[in-house]
């Protein structure tokens, strides 16, 4: 399913956070939204995920307008995951994973099995299949992160927003998990900080700046040491070799090669 902003913007107290972003995801894209904190990337994912309402533009989730959507037809169709979720709760992590399934229940009905064959398959996509009868609050951080994933995978969802969904996890768990995204069957939208990734398992991307697109497009047409220059402040070089392209920041006083190299 197609997720499309036209002219979004959002604002708090007075400073606007996201400003005017256009953006089209066609279905089965996965898209990266980079940039760097403070960039308006986790405001983005929200206005995306029709938790907040833009003041200006709008919001398309296939072809209807999120504003016209119930909250209940939304939680069928898109799963957003975010950064830190707490709750004042002890769930299992199998309860956890369940609350996916409540947007497919009817009113006051229980699990059923197709429910509990949804949680399996999401927990043992995202390897937390031996925590199901633990506490979350016994959970690393990493763990935490592939249950909420594993949550929103079980609400078998179209179109998947992701809030730095690799925070928390080692490199192995990384690539692991962004592997796994990649292969799901929805439309991808994620929140990354590390331009490898993005170089890796995107296949478009959206740079943010102060709340508004500096560049978007195929991650290797668009990130380039001028833009990481100018969006990060610092000096980079992207080399591509046999394995693809890769960005490597240089250090205080090293000198970035001319374009050509």
């Amino acid at each position: 399913m197609s997720l499309t902003a036209q002219g979004v913007s959002w604002s708090i107290d007075g400073h606007r956070v996201v400003d005017g972003v256009g953006l089209e995801v066609a279905p089965g894209t996965t898209m990266g939204l980079l940039g760097p904190n403070g960039s308006g990337k986790s405001s983005l994912l929200r206005l995306l995920a029709g938790l907040r309402a833009p003041a200006e533009g709008s919001i398309r989730l296939g072809g209807d307008d999120l504003a016209d959507l119930p909250r209940r037809d939304i939680a069928r169709r898109l799963a957003l995951v975010e950064q830190d979720v707490n709750t004042d709760q002890d769930p299992l992590v199998r309860e956890v994973i369940d609350l996916g399934r409540i947007p497919h229940r009817r009113r006051w009905s229980g699990e059923s099995r197709s429910d509990r064959a949804a949680v399996l398959r999401a927990a043992q996509v995202t390897g937390v299949t031996e925590h199901l009868e633990r506490r979350y609050s016994t959970l690393s951080g990493g763990e935490r992160q592939r249950t909420q994933i594993a949550r929103a995978l079980a609400q078998e969802p179209t179109v998947l927003l992701l809030d730095e969904p690799t925070n928390h996890l080692d490199i192995r768990h990384q690539l692991s998990l962004l592997g796994m995204v990649r292969r799901a069957p929805a439309t991808v939208v994620m929140a990354l900080h590390d331009l490898n990734l993005a170089l890796e398992f995107c296949d478009v991307v959206v740079v943010l700046e102060s709340g508004r697109v500096a560049a978007a497009g195929p991650p290797a047409e668009v990130v380039d040491p001028a833009l990481i220059e100018e969006v990060y402040g610092v000096p980079a070089r992207v080399v591509q070799d046999e394995d693809g392209l890769h960005v490597r920041f240089l250090a205080a006083g090293e000198q970035s090669p001319s374009p050509a190299g």
